[in-house]
């Protein structure tokens, strides 16, 4: 809804069902970490020398969604940070099929949706419609465009009145990321941006139709028309935390190995007679 919308009110807007607002509970992360564990598992499966040398646990198909999940979780942790006038929805299931929206935020300044994408010490370039990590284009500004406008037309048939959803890309951990150009409608931010981002906007939305616009997204039937079963947030937390553990104790060994292994070596040469 933007700021020349008609103000929205309990009478004519949308009404939250007794007992539902299930998408509240969910967790920064839960559908790419769902994904992961449809990957791979949430157990660990090596063997005894595997997991004495650190061998990693992540391939190359559960890898990208591990690296997902850390990221929408740095943001998610980043978000937290806003007030209690604010609603922020993790794991947004959309659509007909795994599609999913990152984050999205509705409060005084407007309706946001979030796409998070984690590229750790790369190079981001972006201008107008073009996004490029490392030299390599992808299309993450036309996809959190579209993300943003379906976004808009679902939650306006949910309310019954027009509503705008802004998009914005979050970055997480890239060494540098230069915006040359902007896109006509999506933000490109770093997570230091983001909380700046949305609340220094003006104020389009009063508390009552923040309320309004924020049990509308609560509901899973406003994204999809038959939703899907929700998984238990916590359990699914509990998991990626257990496996998260185990990774970065994987990391530590193969590190301390590939330091011990230059004194062994000298210590095996020096003990050679010449």
């Amino acid at each position: 809804m933007s700021a020349a919308a008609e103000p929205l009110d309990s009478e004519a807007g949308y009404i939250e069902p007794e007992g539902l607002g299930l998408l509240r509970r969910r967790a920064p992360g839960q559908s790419v970490m769902e994904e992961l564990f449809a990957v791979r598992g949430s157990s660990d499966a090596r063997g005894a020398v595997a997991r004495f040398f650190g061998v990693s646990l992540l391939d190359a198909a559960s890898r990208p969604w591990y690296w997902g999940a850390l990221g929408e979780r740095a943001v998610g942790r980043t978000l937290s940070a806003l007030g209690p006038e604010w609603t922020v929805l993790h794991a947004v299931p959309v659509g007909e099929r795994s599609a999913d929206i990152d984050h999205v935020v509705i409060g005084p300044t407007g309706v946001f949706t979030l796409n998070t994408k984690r590229h750790p010490g790369q190079k981001i370039w972006t201008a107008k419609g073009t996004f490029m990590v490392a030299g390599t284009r992808y299309p993450y500004l036309r996809n959190s465009e579209h993300e943003a406008v379906r976004a808009g037309k679902l939650l306006s048939a949910a309310v019954r009145h027009h509503v705008t959803a802004e998009a914005a890309i979050v970055v997480v951990g890239a060494q540098q990321v230069t915006v040359k150009e902007k896109h006509r409608s999506v933000a490109v931010l770093t997570e230091r941006q983001l909380l700046r981002w949305i609340t220094r906007r003006p104020v389009v939305h009063t508390q009552e139709q923040v309320a309004l616009l924020a049990a509308a997204a609560a509901q899973p039937s406003t994204w999809r028309r038959a939703p899907s079963e929700l998984r238990d947030p916590a359990e699914v937390a509990r998991s990626f935390e257990a496996l998260h553990r185990l990774v970065e104790q994987a990391r530590r060994r193969r590190v301390g190995w590939l330091l011990a292994m230059p004194a062994a070596l000298a210590s095996a040469v020096g003990a050679l007679p010449f």
